[in-house]
């Protein structure tokens, strides 16, 4: 993958089983930003609605066998209704066939939700 390739402009939506799946997957490989997927799998809505906004390139020179990521904010359904906000560090071929958010209303919908949402740590501290 070229290094002035620009981050992708799509804001993604995704089911619990799917993110519980991403979050494995960047478990797995060592990824800087990611949450336990026990954890996500304990409070995440199971039919919640989660979304994925890919903010910048992040690779791990010392380790070179790992492929550069992208770094995503995160937006998580919670089990009470309640959305928080983390990141999560995604390899490009599994952010490609996300579905994409197409309708206009949906993403400032996504938006809105992201502004009034807190972060897991501030959830974390705060239940």
């Amino acid at each position: 993958m070229k290094s002035d390739q620009p981050v992708p402009r799509e804001l993604k939506v995704l089911d619990t089983a799917s993110l519980i799946g991403l979050e494995g997957r960047a478990a797995e490989l060592g990824l800087s930003r990611r949450l336990d997927a026990g954890w996500v799998e304990a409070h995440a809505a199971p039919e919640g609605t989660h979304y994925l906004w890919p903010a910048l390139w992040n690779s791990l020179p010392h380790r070179p066998g790992v492929p550069r990521q992208l770094r995503c904010e995160l937006l998580i359904a919670l089990r009470g209704g309640e959305r928080v906000r983390s990141l999560l560090d995604v390899l490009p071929d599994d952010f490609a066939p996300l579905m994409k958010v197409t309708s206009r209303d949906e993403g400032m919908q996504a938006a809105r939700l992201w502004g009034s949402a807190r972060s897991v740590r501030e959830w974390g501290t705060a239940s």
